[in-house]
């Protein structure tokens, strides 16, 4: 079954733009022309794939059309860059998973690599980002699985170092007679959301105990550092957002030379792998310069 590309264009502008009004805009073409071509793609699909509303948002058929359209997008793009180089020609959009401590450390060089592409990035804790690949909403993503997702290929890009710090009066507080099961069952401790399970990680490869301490949520990367900072709780931290403050005595690390080192894998639609390779080759140089290659004995 072929799809008629405006009626796929219609969808992609839509998810994109968040209206029909906007895609309209966006397309050169009246609101009319992009309700009758959703109404026909969604005829044909015998499913709907855009929820009305403000802003309009994808079901879970229409996000998996709206990747295919970009990476259609992607693949012409790809071909008439070699045969037909064309200055004017609209920059193809390529949708990554990543999580939020890849983005605000070592990701963005690697975007910068690839030009005349459009990013839409996917905030994602690293070992669900895998998700986004198997329901084909996404084209790459930055994962913490070694496991190839079907269709995909899969590189090793090193390991994160995560440092788990606090700022010397919280551990003055609560760990003033040591860092043990204890202590860190009592100590307030801080999490990126439900999803995130590194902290826990790090308490059992300390003390070889699953423990439930109380926990703040802080869903920023940055805030997370300025919280431990400012004595909130105690947390892992990436290496590079922290070294200074390691450094200066702002921070302290709670249990020295005992840091938690998470691989992170670049996965890629096979489909895609010619179209999204100059993509590939800036992240994975980004991820050498950036990322751990020898990872700590410890790890889990």
């Amino acid at each position: 079954m072929s799809i008629d590309p405006s009626q796929l264009a219609a969808l992609a502008a839509i998810v994109r733009h968040g209206s029909f009004e906007a895609a309209a805009a966006h397309l050169g073409v009246t609101s009319s022309a992009i309700s009758q071509r959703m109404k026909a793609l969604e005829e044909r699909m015998g499913a709907a794939l855009i929820y009305r509303g403000q802003p309009c948002t994808p079901t879970e058929a229409g996000t998996r059309l709206a990747r295919h359209a970009d990476d259609v997008a992607l693949l012409e793009s790809h071909v008439l860059r070699d045969l037909s180089p064309d200055p004017m020609q609209q920059a193809p959009r390529v949708r990554v998973a990543v999580n939020a401590d890849s983005l605000a450390t070592w990701f963005v060089p690697g975007l910068t690599q690839a030009t005349g592409m459009l990013f839409d990035l996917v905030i994602d804790d690293q070992e669900t980002s895998t998700d986004w690949l198997l329901r084909g909403a996404v084209s790459a993503a930055v994962t913490g699985q070694a496991q190839t997702v079907s269709g995909c290929n899969c590189t090793p890009l090193g390991a994160m170092r995560y440092i788990a710090t606090a700022s010397p009066a919280f551990f003055d507080i609560w760990f003033s007679k040591g860092v043990t099961a204890a202590s860190l069952a009592a100590a307030p401790v801080m999490t990126f959301n439900a999803k995130d399970a590194l902290q826990h990680r790090w308490i059992t490869q300390q003390t070889a105990e699953r423990l439930t301490p109380p926990a703040h949520q802080l869903p920023s990367t940055h805030a997370f550092v300025d919280a431990a900072l400012a004595g909130l709780g105690w947390g892992l931290n990436p290496l590079p957002l922290v070294k200074t403050h390691l450094q200066r005595g702002a921070l302290i690390e709670l249990v020295p030379e005992n840091p938690l080192d998470v691989e992170l894998y670049w996965q890629t639609s096979r489909l895609m792998t010619d179209a999204l390779a100059p993509l590939s080759k800036g992240i994975k140089a980004a991820a050498g310069s950036h990322l751990v290659k020898n990872t700590h004995a410890g790890v889990m």
